[in-house]
């Protein structure tokens, strides 16, 4: 039975990693007494005695737990932000290409991906893979997320009754236009230049839909709404957590309008196309705390343990 050590269990995506490994019979938990939770010596053992350790960590403290594993078959994937575009890490996204299963198998240390970074890739991948968007692509990515990203203060800030009215609208951030997420959206679409990236948080706990739009007139090739329709379903056919919903807009909206929480509680992302000739939109929806990041990080571990890859998640 494999050990498993959660660095970081009291957050937000360390609570929900810990509900779906709890009730699972395949693992065995490791978890430090509460007295003994900042105690070096100790969590340096725990560590090196998991088969897997998950970190649930702000970034400096990911690179310093990271520093005490000497155990060379430990295995780590790392939820924070601090590896992921790392040469010696592998980006923990299974539906990267067909072959980044076999390399998650024997990865040593896999890094999370972000949130926003999960829809901007898995929607771009496949049209770059197509030649459809090329290189030189001047992409734009606008992402509507639940406030439950922002982590403990965020979450304070929203439940707090005090400011209803403050939170009540929807507010665009990182309007500096460098938000944490950006290299690993261009790294992992192999963008000459990144994209420009607009993320807004709502007053709904989780559920994200990240969106992708298109100008037909400066793709490589001429295509249709049909067409990129056709390629992403082609690229996800088999992945077990990835829809590529049809285009029939009457079946899959509510009253025209796309809701950002039916892929809640689950680790499905669904995928949309909506467009004309001049103008497609590319649009993920997911749970921001399950695909966006404790059901990757599950999903991850899974695979990197010899593990059934759909074992405590939800679709």
């Amino acid at each position: 039975m494999a050990t498993v050590f959660i660095d970081g269990q009291e957050g937000t995506t360390g609570l929900r990693i810990l509900e779906r490994l709890r009730p699972r019979k395949d693992i065995e938990l490791l978890e430090i007494p509460s007295e003994k939770r900042k105690d070096i010596a100790t969590k340096t053992e725990f560590l090196n005695n998991a088969d897997a350790v998950i970190f649930c960590l702000p970034d400096q403290a990911a690179r310093e737990s990271s520093s005490l594993i000497t155990n060379p078959k430990t295995k780590v994937i790392d939820a924070s932000t601090a590896f992921r575009t790392a040469p010696d890490w592998v980006y923990g996204m299974p539906e990267l290409s067909r072959e980044q299963r076999e390399v998650l198998r024997t990865a040593k240390r896999i890094s999370n991906p972000g949130c926003h970074a999960t829809g901007f890739v898995i929607s771009m991948v496949p049209l770059r893979a197509a030649g459809i968007v090329g290189e030189d692509y001047p992409a734009v990515c606008y992402s509507l997320t639940g406030y439950s990203g922002g982590g403990k203060k965020m979450i304070a800030r929203y439940q707090d009754p005090q400011n209803a009215e403050e939170i009540r609208p929807p507010m665009h951030y990182a309007l500096t236009l460098r938000h944490k997420h950006i290299p690993e959206m261009q790294k992992y679409t192999a963008l000459q230049d990144p994209p420009l990236f607009l993320p807004v948080v709502g007053s709904f706990y989780n559920g994200m839909v990240v969106s992708i739009p298109l100008n037909t007139k400066l793709l490589k090739k001429n295509v249709s709404v049909e067409d990129v329709h056709g390629v992403l379903s082609s690229y996800f056919d088999s992945e077990p957590f990835i829809r590529v919903l049809p285009l029939d807009q009457e079946q899959i909206l509510d009253n025209g309008f796309l809701s950002p929480v039916k892929c809640n509680e689950t680790n499905m992302l669904d995928l949309f196309v909506f467009g004309s000739d001049m103008h497609i939109v590319v649009m993920a929806r997911f749970d921001n705390l399950g695909k966006g990041a404790s059901g990757a990080a599950v999903q991850n571990m899974n695979i990197a343990l010899g593990l059934e890859e759909t074992a405590g998640l939800l679709s």
